[in-house]
């Protein structure tokens, strides 16, 4: 660790593996170097059988190795890890994720430029620092989210904020998490970083990236089936738990005609099955959902406008291709939010408006 003095926060990192061992060894190379007194370092291990608590132990003797016994999956398994530290700031990183030189610092620095921001992601790439795989989550109204800028050329930006920081290499305040109650371990992996952004914004925290903090990301969108079940269950968790009640009337015609939609996608794609499991999945946990909304919507300071203007009516999305038949009802819903959009911020209406600081 560098002993350099700096008035720069400590940072808390948490690296969840699963037979991660192939991945690790670069991972840790290039974080270890950046970390400074005050860093902790976790390595959350989710029953894996490569042997990658060993070679955690070997590679970053000072870190805490904690072997969960189980697969908790990507949330729980940061929220373990999260448990184990104290810093002021959190920063979860995947295994397969390198942070390129400087990039710990520029998220630190990051902290105390954007007092309002309770989360932010780094700018992260695909390898080579040349394309982006993500500069800041895009989220439709209908709950549908992707990575921004996805293979498009690394362009120099200022910081700015999105709809939702990816979970490949995102820090966030203690405070907010605490408030927040971290991950939900239900979601298992997907979503889960779209669902606590917005979880957040409703709270008042700003949701941004940093764009001198970059991070080379072995990325590789897998379509097999049960991630669209995860994806697609995960997304209602999200829309019904995180949206305000005006938004979430406003919208729930279009997200119920949409479903006709999806499942016209799905079944094109080769995983309606897997879209009815989740709807399915979705309806049997109604009880549960609604207990967890009320937690939820307890935390707002935000208006319903304000919440929604993180919000997108464009289905440009690379992972969700729509044959031209959709043509007419994707003018229509993009229609249909900018009128959301007006009668949610007309004035007078219920709600305030309150950022948190830092």
């Amino acid at each position: 660790m560098s002993t350099a003095s700096t008035a720069l926060p400590a940072v808390a990192v948490v690296i969840v593996t699963h037979d991660s061992a192939d991945a690790l060894h670069a991972t840790l190379a290039a974080l270890l170097p950046q970390l400074r007194d005050g860093d902790e370092l976790t390595v959350v291990d989710n029953a894996s059988r490569d042997g990658t608590p060993a070679l955690a132990r070997r590679l970053a003797p000072a870190a805490t190795v904690l072997e969960t016994g189980a697969n908790l999956g990507f949330a729980g398994g940061c929220n373990a890890g999260a448990a184990t530290s104290s810093t002021p700031l959190l920063l979860f990183l995947n295994p397969d994720a390198r942070p390129a030189p400087a990039c710990l610092d520029a998220l630190r620095a990051a902290a105390g430029a954007h007092p309002g921001w309770g989360a932010w992601q780094a700018l992260v790439t695909l390898p080579g620092a040349t394309v982006v795989n993500t500069s800041g989550g895009v989220t439709h109204f209908l709950g549908l989210s992707w990575a921004g800028e996805c293979d498009q050329p690394v362009r120099p930006e200022p910081d700015r904020e999105v709809a939702f920081a990816s979970g490949a290499a995102l820090v966030v305040r203690r405070a907010a998490w605490e408030l927040a109650e971290g991950f939900d371990p239900a979601f298992f992996m997907y979503a889960e970083d779209v669902d606590l952004s917005l979880r957040l914004r409703l709270a008042g925290f700003g949701v941004g990236v940093a764009r001198a903090a970059v991070v080379e990301h072995d990325y590789d969108f897998d379509k097999c089936a049960y991630k669209w079940f995860l994806l697609e269950r995960n997304r209602w968790w999200t829309i019904v738990g995180a949206y305000p009640a005006p938004l979430l009337a406003a919208v729930l015609l279009p997200l119920l005609a949409a479903e006709v939609g999806v499942l016209a996608v799905a079944a094109r794609g080769g995983w309606l099955r897997e879209k009815l499991r989740a709807q399915a999945a979705v309806l049997r946990s109604l009880p549960w959902l609604l207990r967890r909304r009320g937690r939820i919507q307890a935390t707002r300071l935000v208006s319903a406008g304000e919440f929604a203007a993180a919000l997108t009516a464009d289905l440009d999305s690379p992972y969700l291709p729509l044959g031209p038949e959709l043509a007419p009802a994707v003018a229509l819903q993009r229609r249909y939010w900018a009128l959301v959009g007006r009668a949610l911020t007309r004035p007078g209406r219920a709600g305030g408006s309150s950022r948190r600081a830092g």
